[in-house]
């Protein structure tokens, strides 16, 4: 009964969106009410942990999330105030007119540097947006930039979620970063070619796609594996993400060879194309700068400047914001002194800052409510039963469903890392019981929490505040959710099929 009862939120929150086709505020205002009612009068919690609990979950949803979904979104709408956005169109059709390849491009290669940099959003959020600015549908932009954004997920934000897992484990990260990589390799040729395909579905493509497909995903695989294994997990997606970018370019280069230029666009200087991507590229360096790539850097700015909140909840430490290195700060500072290089004057800036707040109050309202029910759940004892559940019923087959577990965390808590807090140490312990490798077990949770991104409500949330489909997060759920289910069977039959 406790298992039943602990899974009605996830399964309201997926009827609600999904077939009642009610938006996303409503339906995580419902779910929030259902989960702290099941909380306090089945499970527990009292009411002075509910309160503190959702409100330790509604800072987590404002800093970072709410706060670099507000910047992600406020960079986009001053490239539309500047007109900057147009050239930046203009350079991915002089690149390739082919749909495969500039989506790929966008989502796979930019969104997966942005993912590797920032994280929490930000390749959902931008990508989306210059998707649809390039003619794309909102739906379409909206799906196959979660589908994009999984496997990169798994080292985001400069490899937060492996190095919390190793913390959490005890384990090494080197060897927990190539785990991730050789059990998301066949994934690393998968999303690439289901995102092209999305993109062209002309049968005469195929073979273009396969082969751009193939090329990609073995640069990536190649690379993360090395840079996992010797470097650690904070350079893979990066480098990864990087290398992808540079033979997708040089693949549009060799097929466009020989096609008819005659209706080709004007080319675009070099000062315009560094001018109209001032934001964008001042954003990456002040990320990159203030990594833990630059300890020296990054050290010196979170020693000033820092905010620490106290909750009263046992075993929770004070809520800490480091706000020099904070991703939310770091884009609005690119897009202020980006926007001011390309044009636009201070009030402006500040003006469309204002209109992009007020353009994402549904969001706020949701993204508060469903990070706010996942601590409810997570203190309430919910999120554990389950994962205990599920490890208990399958017994040796549980190498099979173990990136079920992690892809349940992403989907409650919408990180990565989080699932990594909640069910990384169990994921260890478990794979103790059975007799298989805690390193490759625990990889394991990482890896289906990657897949449980493309559907995770608040990735859901980003997405409609992207593509301006708010209330229409149901049609967005019920889209992805194929992939995600693919995703996570695929890496469970390779997890299971190594521990023989």
């Amino acid at each position: 009964m406790d298992v039943v009862l602990a899974l009605i939120p996830i399964l309201l929150l997926i009827v609600l969106m999904a077939f009642v086709k009610m938006p996303g505020d409503k339906s995580s205002v419902i779910t929030l009410l259902a989960t702290a009612l099941l909380a306090v009068f089945f499970f527990g919690l009292s009411p002075h942990d509910l309160a503190f609990s959702f409100l330790y979950g509604a800072m987590k949803a404002v800093t970072p999330i709410l706060i670099i979904i507000l910047m992600a979104i406020f960079s986009y709408n001053v490239l539309l105030k500047t007109g900057k956005l147009e050239i930046i169109k203009q350079q991915f059709f002089s690149i390739s007119q082919d749909k495969g390849i500039q989506v790929l491009l966008l989502t796979w290669g930019f969104g997966g540097l942005l993912e590797a940099m920032a994280g929490f959003g930000t390749a959902v959020a931008i990508p989306a947006s210059i998707l649809i600015s390039l003619g794309y549908k909102p739906l379409f932009s909206a799906v196959v930039c979660l589908i994009a954004n999984s496997v990169a997920t798994a080292f985001g934000a400069i490899g937060t979620p492996i190095i919390v897992l190793a913390n959490e484990t005890g384990l090494p990260v080197n060897e927990l970063s190539a785990n991730v990589v050789l059990q998301l390799s066949p994934l690393m040729f998968i999303i690439p070619f289901i995102i092209v395909f999305m993109a062209d579905r002309d049968l005469k493509s195929l073979p273009k796609n396969v082969l751009l497909s193939v090329l990609v995903g073995g640069i990536s695989l190649a690379s993360q594996y090395l840079s996992a294994k010797y470097m650690g997990a904070e350079s893979p997606a990066i480098i990864g993400s990087i290398l992808s970018i540079i033979v997708i370019i040089a693949f549009a280069k060799i097929i466009d060879r020989n096609k008819d230029k005659s209706g080709e666009r004007p080319k675009i200087t070099f000062g315009k194309a560094l001018n109209a991507w001032s934001i964008y590229l001042l954003i990456l360096f002040l990320v990159i700068i203030t990594s833990p790539l630059f300890p020296a850097v990054r050290n010196a700015l979170n020693s000033v400047c820092v905010t620490a909140i106290s909750f009263p909840l046992a075993g929770v430490k004070p809520y800490v914001i480091n706000w020099l290195t904070h991703a939310g700060v770091l884009l609005f500072v690119g897009t202020l002194i980006g926007g001011l290089i390309q044009g636009a004057a201070v009030t402006t800036i500040f003006r469309t800052l204002f209109q992009t707040a007020v353009q994402l109050k549904k969001t706020i309202v949701t993204v508060i409510c469903l990070v706010g029910l996942s601590t409810v759940m997570d203190f309430s004892g919910m999120i554990g039963v389950t994962a205990t559940a599920l490890a208990s019923a399958t017994g040796a087959l549980y190498p099979l469903f173990s990136p079920l577990v992690g892809g349940l965390g992403t989907f409650i808590t919408g990180s990565d890392t989080s699932a990594n807090i909640l069910f990384g140490k169990m994921q260890s312990v478990v794979a103790g019981q059975i007799g298989v490798s805690p390193e490759w077990l625990s990889a394991a949770n990482t890896v289906g929490a990657t897949g449980g991104k493309i559907i995770s409500p608040q990735s859901i949330a980003i997405a409609t505040s992207a593509c301006n489909m708010q209330g229409r997060e149901g049609a967005i759920l019920k889209a992805a959710i194929p992939y995600a289910l693919l995703y996570v069977v695929i890496c469970g039959i390779l997890i299971y099929i190594f521990t023989l």
